[in-house]
């Protein structure tokens, strides 16, 4: 399987990244060490976490995830197999916050529970206006110099905040921001699309979107907001894109996936990895037969007629 890089980091991942915030919340522990095992032995390398998952479960205070994670690398011994990417900076009670001893405390606790040496791939996860951006890129090259953390990356940043973290990265000589975690899937399009893209081209940043089925609308698994609206873990998003343009969306993934004897799931994912900036979508499974149906986007070779027929289908 062809590995992308990951910027200039050095790091390169198969094409689609599994998504670590369903461990802990809607997949057991049990149930994750299934998922990341299957995911790993079909031969992709790379997960997403954050300090923040499962924060928003009752009784949950964040971690849970990467506890998890931790627990599988410890039983599995395929810590040498994979990419562990997580986050920093969203509000685990103080609110966001990308200063510099904060990033440092969080980077150890974070470690603690992936029980790694490393971090592979650490990123912003929100943005923190009141701090410097130098600031926070000094604590990312303080944990880069001790062997904490490999390269960094950003996720919910403003085009104006990414482009001068970058700026800065040069200016000062400090790390930079190797990748960008935003928003987008064939309905979310417009912002990433006209904003970021250009940042991501011209920086050479490699791009893992977040949403890549859009919370699971895309899978064309619900028929009708009414349905998703009965879901209690994705309902309140997913109702959200049944405009007449996710309808048509809907109506061309499944189109397309007729034609190719493939799942909407797939297309849409298929879609994301034909996407010049894109190295990998994120996307999360809660069960084998799911995460096998996602596995399948990275096999699955897009006409530039199917990419046509996609791309009128949701243009903005």
């Amino acid at each position: 399987m062809q590995h992308r890089p990951l910027g200039r980091s050095g790091l390169s991942i198969a094409p689609l990244m599994l998504g670590g915030n369903v461990f802990g919340w809607s997949a057991d522990e049990a149930t994750s060490f299934r998922l990341l095992d299957a995911f790993v032995d079909a031969g992709f390398n790379a997960i997403d976490t954050a300090d923040s998952y499962s924060r928003w479960v009752p009784g949950h205070t964040g971690g849970e995830s990467e506890t998890i994670i931790g627990n599988w690398l410890k039983k599995s011994g395929k810590r040498g197999k994979v990419v562990i990417a997580t986050k920093v900076g969203s509000d685990m009670g103080q609110g966001k916050c990308l200063k510099k001893d904060y990033i440092l405390k969080s980077a150890d606790a974070s470690l603690k529970r992936l029980q790694v040496e490393t971090i592979d791939l650490y990123q912003s996860h929100y943005d923190d206006e009141v701090t410097p951006v130098e600031e926070t890129l000094e604590a990312y090259g303080a944990l880069i110099k001790a062997g904490k953390v490999r390269a960094i990356g950003a996720s919910n940043f403003s085009p104006a905040r990414l482009q001068a973290s970058l700026d800065a990265s040069r200016k000062h000589g400090l790390p930079r921001y190797e990748t960008l975690q935003p928003l987008y899937n064939l309905h979310d399009r417009a912002v990433y699309e006209r904003d970021f893209a250009p940042i991501a081209a011209s920086e050479k940043l490699g791009v893992i979107p977040y949403y890549g089925l859009a919370a699971g609308f895309l899978t064309g698994k619900y028929k009708s907001k009414e349905e998703a609206e009965k879901s209690p873990t994705r309902g309140g998003r997913v109702k959200n894109y049944f405009d007449a343009r996710g309808v048509a969306i809907l109506k061309a993934l499944a189109d397309v996936a007729q034609a190719k004897a493939a799942t909407s799931a797939q297309v849409a994912l298929a879609w994301l990895m034909a996407q010049p900036t894109i190295a990998a979508p994120i996307a999360s499974a809660t069960k084998l037969e799911q995460l096998t149906d996602i596995l399948g986007a990275a096999k699955l070779d897009l006409s530039k007629d199917d990419i046509a027929t996609l791309d009128r289908a949701s243009a903005y």
